[in-house]
């Protein structure tokens, strides 16, 4: 039997296989030392940069709204452009990477950051800035807790300064090379390191930013502008933002133009609906190191955008939203190649305010005309005014307005405008300005003294045209119409506005019990309004004098703010019913799912005890003051309703123009609304009665009905 064999593989065959298996394996080493011993820094570098990057992301606050879900500020989603150093490649310089940048801002109509309070070019001088950069630029310049600010560096540069200059001259060695802008600093002898003049400021801001001598003024002062909020973020561990609202012209070219330490982010502006409402709605601005210390735990970051004055303030509990965070997967030429939100942003809750927002657009013009109307007769250009409407039975506030105002679409932009105007029209003349109430007060004397016992429905007494303090000859006070009322009663010494008549009850209840009256009208004292008011001044007597007589009907160095002059009537009309008047009416989360606070109706703060028959003697008064007869029958013929009112003429002394002052409610019958009016320099109240009728019939009617003028010679009290 024969035996069969297996053929062999040739050698040479295996050889090759072997071969083949080498080199690749050859290679696979190569490459691999390659990776990770010749370029492994390199490679792991950009492993790195490639790993997840965390972003906070900022929520957008709660919108405003009216009474009736108008909406009066919502948000725009905006871009922001930040500057990072640290995001700066070797080799790049700081102050050349931030020059670049700004001028491009600049180029593209771009606003960006700068707090610093000097102006743009040489010779430089000091201009004034809002309360935000001020602060801000007070972290440079003073440090924040254990960091110093540039006045803490510069005092101790200089030290060193002058110890090296002395070392150097007793050894008789060449000192070493300093800074020229240090030296310059040095040598004057009128430097006061925390009172600089402008110039000496640069020149320290040059010193502090190492800024080239070749750089021009102008130029320094564009990086010192960046370099300040730098120093000033990096000390309260802030990032910087140069630039909000960034357009995409300004981020195709920063994308396309290699700006290093440039990176675009999001970020949520406000937007407004309406101009009006300005200083009630407020204003926001970055958070600052204190504000975001005292909300910790409450979802702020540290760039997050908080309420500063207003509304804004007021309801920052309800209008801030929750910072989310968001991963996110860049690759080695810093593009993202994946996002995830690990904590989705939650927005803010909607905030419903009393506010009419027609109706508060109304007032408001209504009250701005008639500014405009007495500055253009008398050439004034430094009148303002305000007025409020009240809702008498909830206190909710339908309009407050204040003149001159401004629009808070371009309250940053026109800061400085504002503030340099000598009208003010930053100021809230509602809440904040104090004026002497005239004799809109003597309603409340009248039911003071009803309720006192100090006088009846109907004691009559015989006005003669000058009251005269009992057993002091010298001391008296003559009525407006000198030749006197003749007799009057407590309903027509109202209508009439007799000052005779009230001097007398000021004197029979005296400057205490006048006090306790005011006192429980909620004048002179704080009203509770969410955004804040002044609480005013009540009289009193001077040592050895009554002032009671003139207190009584509005004069003796007694001063209120126009919303404590609207609640005053409000709680009157009410029969002695004292609430707060107040602005938020109901907070609903931002998607209206569910209701977080409701401002149902309160108990009174207080209440008075007012005798109805008194009342009714009083609101008589104020209604006979706008009927055939009365003291402004000419202007109240044509309001669409029937309305009780006072004015008052509020005394400045001189030869200055008398403030005026209105109140009146509305309807009579059945009292809804209270109003008052405060017009400086706005003489004897008659500006003010048009002005009222007006804003009455804008409330009652859908369609305004316009006052015809009326003669100035009406006679008012």
């Amino acid at each position: 039997m024969e035996r069969s064999e297996t053929p062999k593989t040739p050698r040479h065959r295996l050889y090759v296989l072997l071969g083949i298996v080498a080199a690749v394996l050859a290679c696979y080493l190569g490459v691999m030392f390659n990776l990770q011993v010749v370029h492994g820094e390199d490679y792991l570098r950009r492993s790195v940069s490639q790993i997840v990057r965390s972003t906070t992301v900022e929520a957008a606050r709660g919108e405003i709204t009216d009474r009736n879900g108008n909406l009066i500020v919502g948000n725009r989603q905006t871009y922001t452009l930040t500057f990072d150093a640290s995001l700066l490649p070797d080799g790049v310089d700081e102050n050349e990477a931030i020059l670049r940048l700004v001028d491009l801002c600049i180029e593209g109509g771009v606003a960006y950051t700068d707090n610093v309070p000097l102006s743009q070019n040489a010779p430089f001088s000091y201009i004034e800035t809002s309360s935000t950069a001020e602060t801000q630029f007070g972290y440079y310049l003073n440090g924040y807790l254990e960091t110093p600010g540039l006045y803490g560096r510069l005092e101790k540069a200089l030290d060193n300064r002058r110890e090296a200059l002395e070392t150097a001259a007793e050894t008789g060695t060449a000192p070493k090379k300093s800074s020229p802008y240090l030296d310059a600093l040095l040598e004057d002898p009128d430097l006061d390191v925390e009172n600089m003049t402008p110039a000496q400021l640069m020149l320290a801001m040059r010193w502090d930013f190492d800024i080239a001598e070749d750089v021009s003024d102008a130029d320094a002062r564009k990086i010192a502008a960046v370099r300040c909020e730098l120093s000033a973020k990096n000390a309260i561990a802030f990032t910087y933002i140069l630039a909000d609202d960034v357009n995409i012209d300004l981020i195709t070219r920063i994308k396309d133009g290699d700006y290093y330490g440039a990176d675009i982010g999001t970020a949520f502006t406000r937007e407004y609906e309406t101009t009006a409402a300005a200083h009630i709605l407020g204003y926001v601005g970055p958070i600052t190191r204190e504000e975001y210390e005292a909300r910790q735990g409450q979802g702020y970051s540290l760039n997050a955008t908080v309420g500063k004055t207003g509304v804004e303030a007021a309801f920052e509990e309800y209008l801030h939203g929750t910072s989310g965070t968001r991963l996110s997967n860049t690759n080695d030429e810093g593009k993202v190649t994946s996002e995830l939100y690990t904590v989705e942003p939650q927005p803010g809750n909607t905030v419903e305010l009393t506010l009419d927002l027609p109706f508060q657009e109304a007032v408001e013009t209504l009250l701005n005309d008639k500014v405009d109307e007495l500055n253009r007769q008398d050439g004034l250009t430094e009148r303002g005014a305000a007025a409020v409407v009240i809702d008498i039975e909830s206190r909710d506030i339908l309009a407050i307005a204040s003149a001159p105002t401004y629009d808070l679409s371009n309250f940053n932009k026109n800061y400085n405008e504002y503030a340099a105007d000598p009208a003010n029209p930053l100021w809230n003349r509602a809440t904040m300005g104090l004026y002497a109430p005239g004799s809109t007060l003597k309603p409340l004397t009248a039911i003071a003294a009803l309720q006192e016992g100090k006088t009846t429905r109907t004691e009559v007494l015989n006005d003669t045209g000058k009251w005269v303090y009992p057993g002091y000859s010298n001391s008296y006070t003559y009525c407006w119409k000198r030749s006197g009322h003749g007799r009057v009663n407590v309903t027509s010494a109202i209508t009439n506005s007799c000052n005779y008549y009230f001097a007398e009850m000021g004197y029979r209840l005296g400057m205490d019990t006048l006090r306790k009256y005011l006192s429980a009208f909620g004048l002179g004292e704080q009203t509770g309004i969410e955004t804040g008011d002044a609480a005013g001044t009540l009289p009193e007597n001077p040592p050895g004098q009554d002032q009671a007589p003139w207190a009584a009907y509005g004069q003796s160095n007694q001063l209120y703010t126009p919303i404590q002059l609207a609640n005053y009537i409000a709680t009157l009309v009410s029969g002695g019913e004292f609430r707060s008047p107040h602005l938020l009416k109901t907070v609903r989360t931002y998607d209206n799912s569910a209701v977080v606070y409701s401002a149902d109706e309160e108990e009174p703060v207080q209440a008075l005890d007012i005798d109805p028959q008194n009342l009714d003697a009083v609101l008589r008064g104020m209604l006979g003051y706008t009927q055939p007869g009365g003291q402004v029958h000419a202007y109240f013929q044509n309001c669409v309703v029937t309305a009780g009112a006072k004015t008052g003429t509020a005394q400045l002394g001189g030869d200055s123009e008398n403030n005026g002052v209105f109140v009146c409610f509305a309807p009579y019958e059945d009292p809804e609304i209270a109003v008052a009016i405060v017009i400086e320099k706005g003489g004897s109240g008659a500006a003010l009665a048009e002005t009222a009728v007006n804003i009455l019939n804008a409330y009652f009617t859908e369609e305004e009905t316009v006052t015809p003028a009326t003669g100035e010679n009406a006679l008012l009290g």
